[in-house]
């Protein structure tokens, strides 16, 4: 099952169908334990809508929750942390942080500062080495329970991050700094753990890289993350939190404007961005 918020309201799919959402708050629409079960009950009373393709008009499937992100879950991002800050002397922070038990989690963005699909991220200016990272993102209710998920695009200034490890949070926090979208796939069960990432990156209708990933080649259990991120923080709306990539473009790449992202996550859909 899919929920889509779009300018026009609330959209729900379920089996090729699509229906016309209540007229509510979009924030108490999905902070709901067991929403699933939930949406499942509710669709018997709603009218289906004519015709099976999505909606367009979409916004970021985000209203007043957080956006959380998580890093070094993955053994490639761990080699390229180490890579991009060795000579900062800050390598072997990120192998620490691999083969710890407390993951690294970091405040991403506010959704003001993230766009929807077919939105425009942004490259700081002050820049020289920038990437997307095409992340699973989860939707955790304000209990603490994992509702759905999303594709996530973290924008990256890897010169920043690289110059100082310290500096991770202007490398990753700035207007335009990521996207979700295009919807929230809300499943009874956990994700399937054969579920495949993919980024590609086209420039002037070329391809300039493409590289996918299992989710399974995470290290760490997205159950864990969530328990780390509530262990001091309450989230009254529910939160959004990015698991972390496992593809990472080759050292030689950076983004430049009007480049084109696309981020395909089996069952939930693709999210397109464009470089501002």
């Amino acid at each position: 099952m899919k929920v889509y918020k779009t300018k026009g309201g609330i959209v729900i799919e379920k089996g090729g169908q699509f229906y016309k959402g209540p007229n509510t708050d979009w924030d108490n629409f999905i902070n709901r334990k067991g929403l699933y079960k939930v949406l499942t009950e509710e669709i018997a009373n709603l009218e289906p809508l004519d015709g099976r393709t999505p909606p367009e008009n979409t916004l970021a499937p985000v209203g007043n929750q957080e956006i959380w992100a998580s890093g070094v879950t993955y053994k490639r991002s761990r080699e390229a942390r180490i890579e991009e800050s060795k000579k900062a002397g800050g390598g072997t922070f990120y192998d620490r942080v691999y083969d710890a038990d407390r993951p690294e989690l970091f405040f991403k963005a506010t959704a003001r500062r993230v766009v929807g699909d077919k939105g425009k991220v942004r490259i700081r200016k002050d820049s020289t080495w920038d990437v997307p990272e095409p992340e699973l993102t989860l939707f955790i209710t304000s209990e603490g329970s994992i509702e759905g998920y999303t594709v996530g695009n973290d924008m990256s200034s890897r010169s920043i991050e690289g110059e100082n490890p310290l500096y991770l949070p202007q490398a990753k926090t700035y207007e335009g700094c990521g996207a979700i979208g295009p919807c929230i796939y809300i499943t009874e069960k956990a994700i399937d753990p054969n579920t495949t990432i993919t980024l590609e990156i086209l420039r002037n209708g070329s391809r300039m890289f493409k590289g996918e990933v299992p989710i399974s080649n995470m290290k760490r259990k997205h159950t864990d993350l969530v328990e780390f991120l509530f262990r001091e923080c309450e989230f009254p709306k529910g939160c959004f939190l990015m698991t972390g990539t496992g593809i990472v473009p080759p050292d030689s790449f950076t983004l430049q404007k009007d480049d084109e992202i696309r981020i395909d996550i089996d069952s939930i859909g693709v999210l397109t961005n464009y470089v501002e």
